[in-house]
């Protein structure tokens, strides 16, 4: 792949949180070979700066910058960062997320309250600094999950909680910031090959007394297209809603899970 600076987001400059591996870095590889020049934000930044390096080998262009994006000071200096390095923001993704697993009764208020500082209000403070910073309209992604639909989900309910969180707030930031032409969406991805996954298949295997193999054997035997999807599954429907070709879509919640939950 590599990326011309001439395609349907050329000219403009997109955020990208959690970017450092993943779905993340997925995302960011997406939006620079459709053209945006692409702010790469991880906590952990030597990861940015790898993913940077690899969209400036394909021929585009950004900027690789640490971002916590719990804490409102970091999302704040990442922003104008961003904007100073590569110009005025119009597309921002909210990816970064963390997940624990353990049963219902056992999670600690701890786990809970970082879940939710990452997963909740990190989407909440980036869609703040994104829709103050926004000029003539922009266009902000939220990265939910099949669990911000659905509760049946094991072992995971501070997860569920805070995803479905971000759903509802996808919705009320759509509702509020479309007068402005700002679209706000979502998307929700199912069983994918990350290494949040992994440790998840894990923990998840531990939990059930089996091996990880049983468990990726569930999630795929749970996905109709029948095999787990991959970050770049979700990154091209990022690409899209994104892109003018949705310019008449807002507040939705988009399942991208291979058919693993159906609304």
């Amino acid at each position: 792949m590599s990326v011309s600076g001439t395609g349907r987001l050329a000219g403009r400059n997109a955020v990208v949180t959690g970017a450092g591996r993943g779905i993340g870095a997925a995302i960011a590889f997406e939006l620079a070979e459709r053209g945006a020049s692409v702010a790469v934000t991880d906590v952990d930044l030597e990861a940015a700066e790898a993913v940077l390096g690899t969209i400036v080998e394909r021929g585009g262009t950004g900027v690789a910058l640490r971002c916590d994006v719990s804490d409102k000071e970091s999302v704040s200096t990442a922003a104008s960062e961003a904007q100073a390095a590569i110009g005025q923001l119009s597309i921002w993704v909210s990816n970064a997320g963390v997940s624990t697993m353990a049963c219902f009764e056992d999670i600690t208020i701890d786990e809970w309250q970082h879940m939710f500082d990452v997963n909740t209000t990190g989407v909440f403070l980036c869609g703040q600094e994104a829709a103050r910073r926004f000029g003539g309209g922009g266009v902000i992604v939220n990265v939910a999950s099949m669990a911000g639909k659905q509760g049946r989900v094991p072992f995971l309910a501070h997860y569920v909680a805070s995803k479905f969180a971000v759903v509802g707030l996808t919705q009320a930031m759509a509702y509020e910031l479309g007068p402005r032409g700002i679209r706000v969406n979502a998307v929700c991805p199912g069983y994918v090959s990350t290494s949040m996954q992994q440790r998840e298949l894990e923990w998840e295997a531990a939990l059930r007394s089996t091996g990880t193999e049983a468990v990726r054997a569930l999630m795929i035997g749970d996905t109709p297209l029948g095999r787990l999807e991959v970050p770049e599954d979700v990154a091209s429907v990022v690409g899209f809603l994104c892109d003018d070709e949705s310019r008449f879509v807002t507040g939705e919640a988009v399942a991208v899970n291979g058919g693993a939950y159906m609304d």
